[in-house]
């Protein structure tokens, strides 16, 4: 469960900065800064990200898609990272719809990202992606997030049990803005568990996107029928508006 948040200073532990298209969500094929904080408070079984607990360095692209990337040593100064999306835009004007603070959990970082997000979102809107548990940090710095994220992890395939509660808080403090979720599935999720996150977005509102992402196995197939699909997403459309079925695309087209 949650861990303690780093304390406040203008340099982060990152993992990594780069420029590509999302593939996940509402925000999908927009092109986007991803800004990578290392760290999470969850160990959920899907999970395909290095968190870089022990990572001493970060690497930051140099050219905007291009994988020129530089290992940088952690933790990394805000005025670097400023700099370097400065410089983004100015040679790559308008070609980056916002950027994605992501993870890992980015909200145990919650005192540092008081300082940096209100001077990034002077350069792009602010995306946040997050496992959607840590209510009270996202209060402290939802007034400089655009859009919001949040995942709702299902015990089935996430492996992670207990979380209801915290995502229903989550959820509450989020639509203080624009917010979408998301749940992985697979062929073990259970019916019951698609109806109780339907119920908890429409709880709060039925007009909040629900996102049913498919399961991606190493060899890019998914790990549930398309049938099986159909049926979650018919059963989750009968308590709430907005239903997508969307798959991690950027892993299909070869991108970061």
């Amino acid at each position: 469960m949650p861990a303690q948040a780093t304390m406040k200073s203008d340099s982060a532990e990152l993992i990594e900065i780069f420029s590509s298209i999302q593939g996940e969500g509402v925000l999908i094929g927009h092109r986007q800064v991803f800004i990578r904080f290392k760290g999470c408070n969850l160990s959920c079984d899907y999970c395909d990200t290095n968190i870089g607990v022990d990572a001493t360095t970060c690497r930051m692209e140099l050219t905007p898609g291009r994988l020129d990337f530089r290992e940088v040593p952690n933790p990394v100064p805000m005025t670097s990272v400023v700099e370097l999306l400065s410089r983004w835009g100015s040679g790559w004007p308008h070609v980056h719809h916002s950027i994605s603070i992501t993870g890992g959990e980015p909200l145990l970082h919650v005192d540092l990202l008081n300082v940096w997000l209100p001077q990034l979102r002077e350069l792009l809107p602010v995306h946040l992606e997050t496992n959607g548990v840590l209510h009270f940090a996202l209060s402290r710095v939802i007034k400089d997030i655009d859009h919001v994220s949040m995942d709702i992890k299902l015990p089935s395939s996430s492996g992670e049990s207990g979380l209801w509660e915290h995502h229903r808080n989550f959820l509450e403090t989020a639509a203080d803005t624009d917010v979408s979720v998301k749940a992985v599935v697979n062929s073990s999720t259970e019916h019951w568990e698609i109806q109780r996150a339907a119920e908890i977005i429409a709880g709060v509102s039925a007009d909040i996107p629900f996102i049913i992402q498919p399961e991606t196995a190493p060899d890019l197939s998914l790990k549930i029928s398309s049938i099986g699909l159909l049926e979650l997403q018919e059963l989750a459309s009968a308590i709430i508006d907005d239903v997508r079925v969307i798959p991690q695309t950027h892993r299909f087209i070869g991108l970061l």
